[in-house]
């Protein structure tokens, strides 16, 4: 990418007065979405399933189609970890989806063209999302309905319009291999706006973040790719134009600097390479297809796939009316939480740039063995329960003083797949309190050194994206 995106990017974040339309106004035209959108999801017995199916030996459950996905089940074996070998449900879904947004400049800012989504397993109906959203069975009419607005232009867009395209993966612990192309491009000609959607900059995106269950999981992992190029220090002390009152001790200048700075990190980016590979061969990953009647210890019900201890998550169906989708009502089965979760990064000044303490995690789903992740992750067990000092970090995050945390919201996970999931995001800023020596399987990186990574595929998590994406660099 050249310097002149980098800047559009730049100046876009920054941007969050005098804008298209102000963030206040964009809060009320999400309840006013809300208002508008009649959504009725209620949960069936599987045998209500309309055009979904158990096969004959309830092996899997899958569409008539063979389109979408499929609730498969899997036998998991691994070096990684306390826990060997274990069995579960997974969603296999090996097509690759777009996630996308449309970009135009207003008035010397590019605004992202969002959409006030409702997914079924949102908590809260209406959330923001990506300009294109669909699956290659949604966007190919697999279901007979509408296709997706503003798909011609991501279809037709030439390669000077786009500005990222990259393919990233998902939950690691719930799809199977699963990667989505994430892509922004940007448009010179005036398009015409649909109702649910609305012209925000990044800066708006990245403020409404601080907002619980707001800005869908989608639009988070698409942005968290933006770069925003590499620059001397000297450099990154003038973007102090953006606003003549910063303060260059701010969090969101330390965020800004471990963000641009691509010197002066703890570890090189060959030696970030290096040891990634070294974590991606040292650990193995045998994932083995099962039927879902066969996996132990979990029972299948007339409505539910549980494990028999009620632990980590549970496959349910639910039927859905949502008045502005491509189909307005289905049925379908999805993935539905035990409990919330948390997910953190601690950063740390180091040699006078914020590194985050990264984890080198393996999921059975990952398409590469190892992903990076935040310094935290506890998706599928209850880490309310979990023995203190059981896993690096939790107790410390959790009992941080509130002058120490930099983000704290609950996100949710994407609702076309997970039934009302969210999990709490937290950023902290740590003190002497926390040694630059980590446990074997963690490593100190700079913001610059992520953004490096998230170019290329499987290496960052979408944990960890969701969590680089709400960052902000002006309060």
């Amino acid at each position: 990418m050249n310097i002149k995106n980098n800047l559009l990017f730049l100046k876009s974040a920054f941007t969050i007065q005098n804008t298209k339309v102000e963030t206040g106004y964009a809060l009320n035209w999400i309840k006013e979405q809300n208002k508008k959108i009649n959504v009725e999801v209620r949960k069936i017995p599987f045998k209500d399933l309309k055009m979904w199916q158990f096969d004959k030996d309830k092996s899997i459950i899958n569409h008539s189609t063979g389109k979408f996905f499929k609730i498969a089940g899997i036998h998991v074996r691994t070096n990684w970890g306390e826990v060997g070998e274990w069995y579960q449900p997974i969603i296999n879904q090996p097509e690759i989806g777009y996630l996308g947004f449309v970009t135009k400049v207003f008035n010397g800012v590019l605004n992202f063209l969002m959409q006030a989504k409702v997914e079924p397993g949102n908590v809260n109906c209406v959330q923001l999302s990506p300009t294109l959203q669909a699956t290659k069975s949604n966007y190919t009419r697999a279901h007979k309905g509408k296709s997706p607005a503003y798909l011609d232009l991501f279809i037709k867009a030439k390669p000077d319009q786009i500005l990222i395209d990259q393919l990233q993966s998902e939950q690691g612990a719930r799809f199977l291999r699963k990667r989505n192309r994430n892509i922004i491009i940007k448009v010179e000609e005036d398009i015409d706006l649909i109702d649910n959607f609305i012209w925000l900059t990044l800066g708006q995106i990245k403020a409404l973040m601080s907002h619980d269950n707001l800005i869908n999981m989608d639009t988070r992992t698409v942005i968290s790719g933006i770069p925003y190029g590499n620059f001397t220090e000297e450099q990154i002390d003038l973007f102090s134009f953006f606003d003549s009152k910063t303060n260059i001790e701010t969090i969101e200048n330390k965020l800004l600097k471990s963000t641009l700075l691509k010197d002066r990190a703890l570890h090189t980016q060959d030696n970030l390479i290096k040891y990634i590979t070294k974590q991606k061969c040292k650990y193995e990953l045998e994932v083995t297809d099962m039927p879902l009647y066969a996996l132990e210890d979990w029972v299948i019900e007339e409505d539910i796939i549980r494990h028999k201890k009620n632990k980590y998550f549970k496959i349910i169906a639910v039927e859905v009316s949502i008045d502005n989708r491509e189909v307005v009502s289905w049925t379908q089965p999805m993935v539905e939480p035990a409990q919330s979760g948390i997910c953190a990064f601690v950063c740390k000044e180091i040699n006078g740039v914020l590194h985050f303490a990264v984890q080198a995690k393996l999921e059975c789903g990952n398409f590469d063995i190892i992903e990076f992740a935040p310094t935290v992750q506890c998706l599928t067990g209850n880490y309310r329960k979990t023995p203190e000092g059981e896993l690096p970090f939790l107790d410390y995050v959790l009992n941080i003083p509130k002058q120490q945390v930099i983000f704290d919201t609950l996100q949710s996970e994407e609702g076309g797949r997970f039934f009302r999931e969210q999990n709490r995001n937290m950023m902290i800023l740590a003190g002497d309190e926390i040694n630059v020596d980590l446990p074997e399987n963690y490593i100190w990186m700079t913001l610059n050194q992520l953004q490096t990574f998230i170019k290329y595929n499987n290496y960052i998590n979408i944990q960890a994206r969701t969590l680089i994406s709400a960052i902000q660099f002006k309060n």
